[in-house]
Order: C-alpha cells, then sequence, then structure tokens
C-alpha cells in the first residue's frame, strides 16, 4: 500500500495556488443557481478535519439529526454561518464546538478550498485542519446524531467518487457521491471532497 503524503506535503498542496485554480471554477456544477441572487448569499464555513491516525488517516464528518429543519439526516462537515466580526477559520471552529464538542484549541488549521455555492444560497468556505488522535467528541443531539470517518485513502483514490443521479422537480440532477459501508456520502459535503481530492492527489 502506498503511503499517504505527509503532513507538510498536504499543507504545501493546500497552499498551491495552481492546485487551487483547478477547483475553484467547479463549486456549483450541480445546481441552477438562477434563482439565488448574487447579492443574497449567505457566508458559512465548515470544518475539514483530518485526523491523523498513525497508519490511516481519516476525514471526520457528520450525520445531521433526523429532527433538523434543514438537511435532516443527510453527512455534513461541521460547520454554519460566520457570524459578524468573525473569519471562517473562527466560524469553523466554533461551530465544530457546538456541533461535535471539539475543543477549538485542538485543530491545526492546514488551509482553506475554494467557496462552494450551495443552492440554498450559502457561500461556503471549507476550513481544513489537522486533529490528533486521541479525540474525546460530545455530538449534540440535537444536531448530529453520528459521528464517524471516511479513510483519506479514499479521497485520494481516484476511482472512489462517482456520478450518480436522481429525477427532482421533474428535473434529472447528476451529483458526486462517495463510498461508505453505513452512510451515503453526496450533495454539498461530496463536492467539497472531491474539491479536496483535486488539491490534495498527486
Amino acid at each position: 500500500m502506498t503511503a499517504p503524503p505527509s503532513r507538510a506535503e498536504l499543507v504545501a498542496r493546500l497552499r498551491d495556488p495552481e492546485r487551487l485554480s483547478r477547483v475553484a471554477t467547479t463549486s456549483s456544477e450541480e445546481w441552477d443557481l438562477s434563482q439565488v441572487a448574487p447579492g443574497s448569499l449567505r457566508s458559512a464555513a465548515v470544518l475539514v478535519p483530518i485526523i491523523w491516525h498513525a497508519e490511516a488517516p481519516a476525514i471526520l464528518l457528520t450525520l445531521r439529526a433526523a429532527t433538523l429543519s434543514a438537511h435532516a439526516g443527510q453527512v455534513a462537515f461541521p460547520g454554519g454561518r460566520i457570524e459578524p466580526g468573525e473569519t471562517a477559520e473562527a466560524a469553523a471552529l466554533r461551530e465544530a464546538a457546538e456541533e461535535v464538542g471539539l475543543d477549538p484549541r485542538l485543530p491545526v488549521i492546514a488551509g482553506t478550498l475554494p467557496e462552494h455555492i450551495t443552492g440554498t444560497g450559502f457561500r461556503v468556505t471549507p476550513v481544513v485542519a489537522f486533529l490528533d488522535p486521541p479525540l474525546t467528541l460530545t455530538p449534540d443531539p440535537a444536531e448530529v446524531a453520528e459521528v464517524f470517518e471516511l479513510p483519506l485513502a479514499t479521497v485520494l483514490d481516484p476511482a472512489a467518487p462517482q456520478r450518480q443521479s436522481l429525477e427532482q422537480d421533474g428535473r434529472v440532477r447528476e451529483f458526486w457521491a462517495w463510498p461508505h459501508e453505513h452512510h451515503h456520502v453526496w450533495g454539498a459535503t461530496a463536492r467539497m471532497l472531491v474539491s479536496l481530492a483535486q488539491v490534495l492527489r498527486d
């Protein structure tokens, strides 16, 4: 098995303008944004945590609670709106603390991915960070039903993400999905993982 890139290598890739430019134009490819006024977009941030297990680093993901009013039961990164005066990094850390009980002093920020525009009117900045195990997390049951991991090796595998489709409001929508034994990883979270993969892969 090929060893994963080192932290230093991943940081260098996340901060390489040429690599980042490859994904800058793909963030909203699955959505019809004609109904979203540019001035109405709300700023948000998510934390993309890479848990640095010695043998097999992995991406931390959450399953949203089934009782939530929006995106209930879907896979997501910890995150939410950027409050006035906050940076994307500060918002991502705050939301992760609120949702999964992650101590905001623990993540080591590695970089950010290009913004993603969502069909619900958010401009999302993914903030990538390293976490060293062991971790003690206390998910808020009102927001998070489960915390789980997706192997970094899967993200680095070009054959892993698949294009899927569904019919919605009389239209066929295509989207990215990632393989996982127990969860359907798709939507905005899957697109952010595709962007992460494009930046991190050789």
